[in-house]
Parts: structure tokens; C-alpha cells; sequence
């Protein structure tokens, strides 16, 4: 079993929409998948096509040691994987946290339940780097990250990539960065070219050769709460982020 992070504290880089894609990716290969949503804003929740507002339980009550994971998980009828949701709930945890003994280590110990249900473990984190992020990142084996190739992006990653090297030192020594995706690709754009390639000469083969682009289709698939492999398969989008599985499935075994 896999467990990967979907990390980076800058918005609107295609967290959601990579995590969502990309266990809908993986279904499509015969994985099974687990999606933990730990982003109070609930949108992987809402882009699995369910429902937020009527959730009778959340990965809010396993954090607060209410319910074990298995209690929470549903199951996505349009990407063919499961889900632990989330909604505004989740926004309190952090506070809740804050005096539980271990508190960094709560994610992990819940997933420890599940090891023989699941090839890929994907959890949509937060975009902060706090405790919950943290609970993320202590219970993961990668992290991947999605980016916008702009300028800001390069400064936020660095924020980003001391936190897992700490993360690394005093909590969890197996993490590692799984990958680094560039998001919201537009080639026409001269800047967007340069901070590619400043990306691919800094870290090398930790950059995924698969490129996301900038594509309609993608944009509007979560408004229909559907993945983009589900709403328009043949689109540039959903063929990206059906690369980007096999890549991902490709380095799995060569590792072996």
C-alpha cells in the first residue's frame, strides 16, 4: 500500500483536481483507492460527486477519535474509489487537536487499520501548512506536489519542502517527495516555459514528465461532481492525468 499526500500550501495550484484525477486514474488501472479528504473545504468530497451537506460522519470524527476510519469511508460511484469526506466540520479539528497527547500521530494510526484494503492511499491536505497537513504528511510514504508554473510558486515550495525535511527528521524518516506535477500549464506563456525549467534543473527526475494542462473541460468536470476521466475522457485533461497514473504506476515497479 501506497500512501501519497497531495501538498501545497498555495491555492489554487490543482491540489483538488490532481488528487480527485488522479485516484480516478488509478481506479481505471485496477487499483483500489482510498481518497482521505482533509481539506475543510471539502471540495474532493464534493468533485467524488457526494454530497457534502448531508454527511452523517467525516474524517472530522476519526481525527477526534470519535469513529474509526472504515466507520466514514463511502464509496465514489462516478470514480470507482472510495472516500473519506469531509466538510466545514474539519475546520475545528485544528483546535480540537491541539491538547491531544501524540496529536501528529492520529492520521496515521487510523490508516494502520486499513493496510490490506488498498493499493494507493491519496490524501487531499489542506492549503496551510498546519496540523492537519502535518497529520498528512506523518502518516504518508510521499508527498507530491502539485505546481503552477509562476513565479510565487518557486518561493512556496521551498516553505513547503523544509516542512517535509523537518517532517522527515523528528516525525516520519520514510517520507519522501514522490514528485513534483506542473499544473495549469499554459506552453504559450514564456514565464510559465522558465519556471519549468528551472523546476527540471533543481530537482531533476523528482519532476513527473506528464504535464497538466490548462484545459476546459478539467475546469468544469467538479461542477458536475464528476472526475474528468468520467465527464470527458478523450479530453486533453483526462489523458494527462491517465498518463500521469501510469507514470506514477511505471516508477512503482521499477522500484521493485
Amino acid at each position: 500500500m501506497r500512501i501519497i499526500s497531495i501538498s501545497n500550501q498555495k491555492g489554487g495550484v490543482g491540489k483538488t483536481t490532481t488528487t480527485v484525477n488522479l485516484a480516478a486514474s488509478l481506479a481505471v488501472n485496477k487499483k483500489k483507492v482510498l481518497l482521505i479528504d482533509l481539506d475543510p473545504q471539502g471540495n474532493a468530497t464534493s468533485g467524488a460527486g457526494l454530497n457534502k451537506a448531508v454527511l452523517s460522519s467525516s474524517i472530522y470524527d476519526v481525527l477526534i477519535e470519535q469513529k474509526t476510519i472504515k466507520d466514514v469511508v463511502l464509496h465514489s460511484e462516478d470514480g470507482l474509489f472510495d472516500v473519506a469526506p469531509a466538510n466545514q466540520s474539519l475546520a475545528g479539528a485544528e483546535i480540537e487537536l491541539v491538547d491531544i497527547k501524540n496529536r501528529e500521530f492520529i492520521l496515521k494510526k487510523a490508516i494502520e487499520t486499513l493496510a490490506l484494503n488498498y493499493d494507493f492511499i491519496l490524501i487531499d491536505c489542506p492549503p496551510a501548512l498546519n496540523l492537519l497537513t502535518v497529520n498528512a504528511l506523518v502518516a504518508s510514504n510521499s508527498v507530491l506536489i502539485p505546481m503552477q508554473c509562476e513565479y510565487y510558486a518557486l518561493e512556496g515550495l521551498s516553505d513547503l519542502v523544509n516542512t517535509i525535511r523537518r517532517v522527515k527528521k523528528n516525525l516520519n524518516p520514510e517520507i519522501e517527495i514522490e514528485g513534483l506535477l506542473r499544473t495549469l500549464f499554459d506552453k504559450r506563456n514564456t514565464l510559465t516555459k522558465q519556471v519549468s525549467d528551472q523546476l527540471s534543473s533543481h530537482f531533476g527526475p523528482k519532476v513527473y514528465e506528464t504535464i497538466i494542462p490548462r484545459n476546459v473541460r478539467l475546469a468544469e468536470a467538479p461542477s458536475h461532481g464528476k472526475s474528468v476521466i468520467s465527464y470527458d475522457k478523450s479530453s486533453k485533461g483526462a489523458k494527462a492525468y491517465l498518463a500521469l497514473a501510469k507514470e506514477i504506476l511505471r516508477d512503482r515497479n521499477n522500484e521493485k
